[in-house]
């Protein structure tokens, strides 16, 4: 098989990988097209059928199909140009081929990740964090398992838990570097502010939002839960309840991303900032891993509004 890490422009591609995306299009003349978007284990890939002819048979989001197709570069990126697709027979193809992971073992990471509760030295955060990852079985495996996001960062088995231990390791330096800092509070809002996403997202290996997901989103759904976990715990404080909770509201740091508030305490600004930090360098290196190994630029991106390069010097 030819994963879609190894792909390279002008490959002659005849293979098999899961449609994660399909749209019906139309140019600008009025032709129609499907723009599809293409996985496997190593990664998604950008797809065009641009000739709807009899070469191009019946399929949908979630279909895994055989493609003979052209690779090209757009806009500095890779592009798969299909020139015929089939849905796949069930014995031409291995599901646990399409399934994108952590390049990092979850385990370890695990391992690593609930390390940082013996951190935290307030009684009651301690134990909240405990119902949730050393507790709950159940949602613990889940969370070990599950995608950050549908597309835009650790979209993948074991993302969530990686960007969680990324955050949390930015945390864990803030916390050094700036003594007035709540370390107990900025790790409770490291480790919970996306534990939502469990019910947001659907499981792999084609990462969708829910019906809770569209209807409340993970931040709402994490509040939630943080209420239902803190009424286990005898004595639980209510102020410092309402602080852990507004670290999750405020996260996305402005109301137009999404957060509820915004940040109002110390704890909840530098969460925001290790949030997009994470996010934001694991966004930048995918892109660039994508882009073509003989351009340093790799195009224009719109999620950073500019034209972003590959440091070499």
């Amino acid at each position: 098989m030819q994963f879609i890490e190894a792909i390279k422009e002008n490959d002659q591609i005849t293979d098999h990988y899961l449609c994660s995306s399909k749209q019906v299009l139309k140019t600008r003349a009025g032709k129609t097209y499907y723009s599809v978007r293409l996985q496997d284990k190593t990664g998604t890939i950008d797809a065009k059928i641009w000739d709807l002819n009899d070469g191009i048979g019946h399929f949908e989001t979630g279909d895994y199909v055989k493609i003979d197709g052209v690779v090209v570069t757009f806009q500095g990126g890779l592009q798969l140009n299909i020139r015929r697709v089939r849905i796949s027979k069930e014995d031409e193809y291995d599901p646990k081929d399409y399934v994108p992971t952590s390049k990092y073992d979850v385990d370890d990471m695990y391992k690593e990740f609930v390390s940082y509760i013996n951190k935290v030295e307030d009684k009651y955060v301690n134990q909240l964090l405990k119902e949730f990852f050393v507790i709950d079985k159940e949602l613990a495996k889940r969370f070990k398992e599950h995608g950050a996001a549908k597309t835009v960062h650790h979209n993948f088995f074991g993302g969530l838990l990686e960007h969680t231990l990324g955050m949390l390791r930015i945390c864990d330096f803030l916390a050094n570097q700036y003594p007035q800092v709540n370390r107990d509070i900025l790790f409770a809002g490291a480790f919970l502010h996306d534990i939502g996403k469990i019910e947001e997202l659907s499981e792999l290996p084609i990462i969708e939002y829910t019906d809770a997901g569209q209807l409340l989103g993970h931040i709402t759904i994490a509040v939630e839960w943080i209420n239902e976990k803190a009424k286990k715990i005898p004595g639980f404080p209510k102020d410092l309840l309402n602080i852990i909770k507004h670290c999750v509201l405020a996260h996305h740091g402005e109301l137009e991303y999404g957060s509820p508030k915004k940040p109002a305490i110390l704890e909840a600004i530098l969460l925001h900032y290790a949030d997009n930090i994470d996010a934001k360098i694991m966004t930048f290196t995918t892109i660039l891993g994508q882009a073509d190994e003989e351009n340093d630029w790799a195009g224009y991106q719109r999620l950073f509004d500019t034209n972003i390069r590959k440091t070499r010097y």
